[in-house]
């Protein structure tokens, strides 16, 4: 990972002398990490994730003037990321729900343990609202801490930790019922 001030200086090349390299190289450092958790956020969309991931490097890139530095550039890109991912979630219809996203889990199934464990993740995860599986997915599979989600979600400090609570008692009693249901 590049330290605070390797992304201060790309930045100032891309802000100052308009350097599509620096900005290049950004994007080769954060692209992998932020396309995980869009991919995550959008339950495996893929064309969902590389279409917002896209939206984001050129936001970053037009915005680029307006980054303060006062959190890091991966927490500020993340930010955009989680905005650009609630308004695309805005303008989706209603029947983008939980059972179109299992329908699309169990298209590839296999007996397996691990397929069992990433199948009940997965309806554990498509159970939480769009603001809970943000945070659930910074907070352990990003793992960032809670100050760094207040930065990138900008809700209040209590208010991420409300949601982690809850989120992982709907992910507990959603994979209990499923479990429930299939035995």
């Amino acid at each position: 990972m590049l330290s605070k001030l390797e992304e201060l200086k790309l930045i100032t090349l891309c802000v100052t002398l308009d350097d599509h390299r620096a900005f290049a190289r950004l994007v080769d450092e954060y692209s992998p990490g932020l396309h995980g958790f869009i991919y995550n956020l959008t339950l495996g969309d893929a064309a969902l994730t590389d279409d917002i991931a896209q939206e984001t490097f050129l936001k970053a890139y037009s915005e680029l003037r307006s980054f303060r530095g006062v959190s890091r550039f991966r927490t500020w890109l993340y930010r955009i990321a989680f905005n650009e991912f609630t308004d695309q979630m805005r303008r989706r219809t209603p029947t983008d729900d939980i059972a179109s996203y299992a329908d699309k889990i169990e298209s590839g199934a296999t007996a397996d343990r691990s397929w069992q464990l990433s199948h009940d993740l997965a309806e554990a995860m498509a159970s939480l609202s769009e603001t809970e599986r943000t945070i659930v997915l910074l907070f352990y599979y990003e793992d960032r801490p809670i100050k760094e989600i207040v930065k990138i979600t900008g809700l209040a400090e209590g208010t991420v930790k409300s949601h982690l609570s809850r989120a992982k008692t709907k992910m507990a009693k959603t994979i209990n019922e499923y479990r429930n249901d299939t035995e």
